[in-house]
């Protein structure tokens, strides 16, 4: 500046000083960034694991779900609704969401209640519960022991000698008793066609079977496609996490997100103005000066 007064040479070295706090709010700036980009690169690949094992978890338990909804006569059980309102509330559906809780509240068998349990079955329940908390109702735990003869003995079962008659000392079955041949539970289930499953539905007709297929299909529509998008996403996560930050990326994680931000920008454009301010005021006094000179 050649400032050849003292105040000019004040004015110079007070600039001086502006522009190294200029400098210095840019550098502060710059450097909360480069600190991002260090954290932002130490936690990416844990970031990018915990988002595909979320969704990889959703995806699973929608997957469940279309299994599930995919049979013909489908009516919403209490486990699937749960899974939906749960899926619902953490928001990953969005707006797909709330329509297919609808449709499955939709599917509900008749007489049952917003959380697909049987009005009466609840009623049962609590009746029991109320019958438990002040013991009504409710056997000895340890009943008495029933009086029995000294000289009576189990009924001892048939054994058949090698000749296939009896062995002594046993006695035969009645002959009037016909053999039990009644089936398993586990081999009632085995066969059992879709028009016996249908029975444990007795207050839904055909019509309203033929009434519930339509929603039912735009539910497995529906949940198909979610799906299929969480698919994408995880796969899409998969590439990211391989092929590294991109400059987007990487330009994302060094925003300023310093609760001091403000401040630090306030800085850097109060020095500005002053630099430009002193500035003006030198060059003016550089102008009266040579006009004075002239």
């Amino acid at each position: 500046m050649q400032p050849p007064s003292p105040l000019e040479e004040e004015l110079a070295k007070h600039l001086a000083e502006v522009v190294w706090r200029w400098k210095r709010a840019s550098r502060m700036q710059e450097g909360f960034a480069l600190r991002l980009a260090k954290h932002a690169n130490l936690t990416r690949e844990d970031r990018l694991h915990a988002q595909m094992m979320r969704l990889k978890m959703t995806e699973e338990s929608l997957r469940l779900l279309v299994q599930s909804v995919a049979r013909r006569h489908y009516v919403t059980t209490p486990q699937d609704l749960e899974k939906m309102k749960n899926l619902h509330q953490e928001g990953v559906l969005k707006e797909m969401g709330e329509i297919a809780l609808a449709l499955f509240y939709q599917l509900r068998a008749p007489g049952t209640d917003e959380n697909c349990v049987d009005e009466m079955e609840n009623a049962r329940r609590v009746v029991e519960q109320v019958k438990e908390i002040f013991g009504i109702g409710l056997h000895p735990p340890y009943a008495p022991p029933a009086k029995v003869t000294p000289d009576s003995s189990p009924p001892q079962q048939i054994q058949p000698n090698a000749q296939g008659g009896v062995a002594p000392g046993t006695s035969p079955a009645p002959a009037d008793v016909a053999p039990d041949f009644s089936p398993a539970p586990a081999d009632l289930k085995v066969g059992a066609t879709q028009e016996e499953k249908d029975e444990r539905y007795p207050k839904i007709t055909a019509a309203e079977w033929e009434a519930r297929e339509r929603p039912r299909q735009l539910l497995e529509n529906i949940l198909t496609r979610q799906v299929a998008i969480f698919e994408t996403q995880r796969n899409a996560l998969l590439k990211e996490s391989l092929a590294g930050p991109s400059p987007y990326e990487r330009a994302a994680e060094i925003a300023l997100a310093h609760p001091d931000v403000a401040l630090m920008q306030r800085m850097e454009e109060s020095s500005f103005r002053q630099i430009w301010r002193i500035t003006n005021l030198l060059l003016k006094l550089k102008c009266q000066a040579r006009e004075g000179e002239s």
